[in-house]
């Protein structure tokens, strides 16, 4: 029965497959249980209350895209929002967390408004071909710089010098993580499922064996309570004229993040239509939008579609159960995770280096002879990466596309809704918060 829910058949999948996706997907992210309520503590949230709303939004979130949309994607408080709201919003202009949570409260209602009225469907249908290609290829080489650099093998460059840098791969985690990086593409070219998962394993017990890592002290542990935090909200705060910028910022960047996530993925998955849309959209993007409403109630950052899904799609996940599997693994780390926080970064990084390297395949599908369509293509994956914000790069091809139809004489050529998106990324950077 559960079989003929999630429409098995109909995708080519079982069992096995789902549920060693599902797995897969939560090992790559279950890093966010620790960052997301590290990060926001910056901003005065409790670190313990936080974690909860942390997994509990992710949960929620992740349960509605596998039931409801039948996606094999995974919905979390997103990196970067949670950077943007704790570093810019709180730290820099001044604002308490309170409101800066109402103004994520703000934008997932107008989420799921548009959603309901099926205007973002409508919007994500207007995005170019060549931009939705591009839009997973620069999550591939995103992906690939965070393994990168999670692992250690690319590092912060030295003051004054280059920006980046080779790590030390004579030291323990890297050369683990190289060690995770090779097992994975071996057993990946010899078409062994569960590749991924292997690797991450593997690397995680030698890390154990060798020092490298540390087996927790205690793997089950009773949550702290919500309480803090559930419902602390300032709504009132946040809609006034001065906090417009802020309000717009974060619509924005969830909007386009979703966006090019969720086409990002899917056009690696297979899952997009001979138009190059993803049918049903409004289904996952009303499941995003619904998670960035709740997440801000229990007391988090903005919530979507998590990248780290890519992971699973790669060993197969391809039905709304293997969110299922991930939703549920998230509601069992609020007992056990001192046990799934222990797995290092350098064990996980591979992995999101093999993804990255496999979803650049995309490239192929890019217009390269028509430079209007290929600039805006190159502009999307280049800042992706080189800004570590996929709503730059996204923003950027908003702008550039119509842009460059224009003085080509083509503007016949650039659909109505992609004026719409072009127009709100430019009142994006108008209104940036700039730090």
């Amino acid at each position: 029965m559960i079989a003929r829910f999630f429409r098995f058949e109909e995708y080519g999948t079982n069992w096995r497959t789902e549920v060693l996706a599902g797995v897969t997907t939560f090992v790559t992210m279950a890093y966010i249980i620790v960052v997301n309520p590290a990060i926001l503590q910056a901003a005065g949230i409790p670190k313990g209350p936080s974690m909860v709303a942390t997994v509990l939004t992710a949960f929620v979130g992740t349960f509605l895209m596998g039931v409801y949309a039948n996606r094999p994607f995974a919905i979390a408080p997103y990196m970067g929002e949670n950077a943007f709201i704790a570093y810019t919003v709180v730290k820099v202009l001044g604002y308490s967390w309170q409101t800066a949570l109402g103004a994520v409260f703000v934008g997932g209602v107008l989420f799921t408004l548009l959603t309901v009225l099926k205007l973002r469907s409508w919007l994500a249908e207007a995005i170019p071909q060549s931009l939705k290609y591009s839009f997973a290829v620069g999550i591939g080489l995103f992906l690939t710089f965070i393994g990168l650099n999670e692992t250690g093998l690319v590092t912060a460059g030295a003051p004054g010098a280059s920006p980046v840098q080779l790590g030390h791969l004579t030291e323990t985690p890297q050369l683990l993580a190289i060690l995770g990086f090779i097992t994975i593409s071996v057993l990946m070219i010899h078409r062994v499922r569960g590749a991924i998962l292997f690797g991450i394993v593997l690397t995680t017990v030698v890390a154990y064996i060798l020092g490298a890592a540390s087996l927790p002290s205690s793997f089950v542990s009773m949550p702290p309570s919500l309480s803090p935090i559930f419902m602390k909200l300032d709504i009132a705060g946040a809609l006034t004229w001065g906090f417009f910028g802020v309000i717009l910022t974060v619509f924005v960047m969830d909007f386009v993040d979703t966006i090019g996530t969720l086409v990002g993925v899917s056009a690696r998955a297979g899952l997009l239509d001979e138009n190059g849309n993803l049918p049903e959209i409004e289904k996952p993007m009303l499941a995003d939008a619904l998670a960035t409403v709740i997440g801000a109630v229990l007391g988090t950052s903005t919530a979507g579609t998590y990248i780290e899904s890519a992971a699973g799609v790669e060993e197969g996940g391809r039905t709304g159960f293997t969110a299922v599997v991930v939703s549920l693994l998230f509601l069992l780390s609020l007992f056990f995770a001192p046990f799934f926080t222990s797995i290092p970064a350098f064990a996980y990084g591979p992995a999101l280096i093999v993804v990255g390297i496999l979803m650049l395949q995309s490239i192929s599908n890019l217009v390269t002879q028509d430079l209007t369509e290929f600039i805006p293509s190159f502009a999307v994956i280049a800042l992706m990466s080189f800004t570590y914000n996929i709503g730059v790069g996204i923003t950027v091809g908003f702008v550039l596309y119509p842009f460059l139809k224009v003085v080509s004489g083509r503007r016949r050529e650039v659909p109505a809704g992609l004026w719409i998106l072009g127009g709100l990324s430019l009142l994006f950077y108008i209104f940036y918060p700039y730090q």
